[in-house]
């Protein structure tokens, strides 16, 4: 029998949205923890905040509306608010009723300004360890970073010195042929940000770098941290993050060649911590010796530490990183942060559900 095409006339509904999500969905034990972490955090957010003027957009609805930026790639505010309008299902995650206007994305994009200067991030970060440690190593450990491409064209890269005029518009700029360095020259439009390039051959990019240490176990970031793109800053990032990682017994720290040289290995080695580094043999000689290389753990946190290439790959695809939106040192730490703090949700979720099938 042929249905009837009936119209969109009803002017009342009765169901909510959360009768609307499906109870298996996987939003939904994130939803769960994110609560609970933001319920925690309620104190933190109220010393933001005036007793007086005009109620902004609650903090707690922020971040949600933030997480799903992060989880869905969401390009951009204005089609997050777009989203927010008709999505039910980013609605019910947020906290919004049915018929609650939504918000302008200039008024967001304000709001969210507020939390950008606090250190909210990181707080947020370690409240989801806490539901997480059930599934940290508490011994073995990896390090790396990767290049997080800034907001800033190469034709912002202009020579420091005041008084001198360019040579054209930036528009019709043209830097080819000409020396230009860090030393020499600075973006306009993102100061902090450094011409960089990972390896031999690439091309240099106006950059960040952004850092992590992962647990062995099961993949989870344990330390963020987003520096000045330089030649030693992955080294020394890592050394002051496996300084800050809790421990009560020796530890080890896995990485790739970059960090297999004599004074990284001297200060890890200083700060008990054993080195598990991949060994660099061309045109040279290893800092790691058989000391290390001849037990079997060697062996396996060589494999286990490529696993932190997938967390780079989700954090830069998904997690809106691969060409940041945000300027400025600070800004672009907070959001690195926060994708890591994403990231280890999803992590935390497949675990939970793992354990429980």
């Amino acid at each position: 029998m042929r249905g009837e095409d009936a119209k969109q006339e009803a002017m009342f509904s009765y169901v909510s949205p959360e009768q609307r999500v499906p109870a298996d969905h996987p939003l939904r034990p994130v939803r769960e923890m994110v609560d609970t972490i933001l319920k925690e955090m309620s104190p933190r957010f109220a010393r933001l905040y005036s007793n007086l003027g005009r109620p902004s957009i609650a903090p707690e609805r922020l971040l949600r509306a933030l997480l799903l930026q992060i989880f869905y790639s969401v390009r951009s505010e204005r089609l997050l608010m777009e989203q927010l309008d008709y999505n039910l299902l980013f609605r019910w995650f947020v906290g919004m009723e049915m018929d609650e206007e939504g918000w302008n994305h200039a008024v967001f994009s304000k709001n969210r300004e507020r939390l950008l200067t606090e250190p909210i991030a990181q707080a947020f970060f370690q409240r989801v360890l806490r539901q997480a440690r059930t599934y940290l190593s508490d011994e073995h450990f990896t390090v790396d970073g990767t290049l997080i491409e800034a907001w800033a064209s190469q034709k912002s890269f202009r020579p420091k010195q005041e008084g001198e005029p360019p040579t054209s518009t930036p528009r019709e700029a043209d830097f080819h042929g000409q020396r230009r360095s860090n030393q020499t020259h600075q973006s306009t439009t993102d100061p902090e940000a450094r011409l960089h390039k990972k390896s031999k051959g690439s091309e240099a990019r106006l950059s960040y770098l952004g850092h992590v240490v992962m647990e062995n176990r099961n993949g989870l970031l344990v330390r963020t941290m987003v520096t000045q793109a330089n030649g030693t800053a992955e080294r020394d990032a890592a050394l002051r993050m496996s300084s800050k990682i809790p421990r009560t017994r020796r530890i080890t720290l896995g990485g790739d060649k970059n960090y297999d040289t004599r004074d990284f290995v001297g200060a890890l080695r200083q700060r008990k911590i054993t080195p598990h580094v991949a060994q660099n043999t061309t045109y040279r000689r290893s800092a790691i010796d058989e000391r290390t290389t001849r037990h079997s753990g060697y062996a396996i946190s060589q494999q286990k530490r490529k696993r932190v290439e997938q967390s780079f790959g989700w954090m830069k695809m998904i997690g809106l990183l691969k060409k940041v939106k945000l300027r400025g040192l600070r800004k672009v730490g907070w959001w690195f942060t926060f994708v890591g703090a994403a990231y280890n949700l999803v992590r935390l979720r497949r675990l939970r559900a793992e354990a429980a099938a």
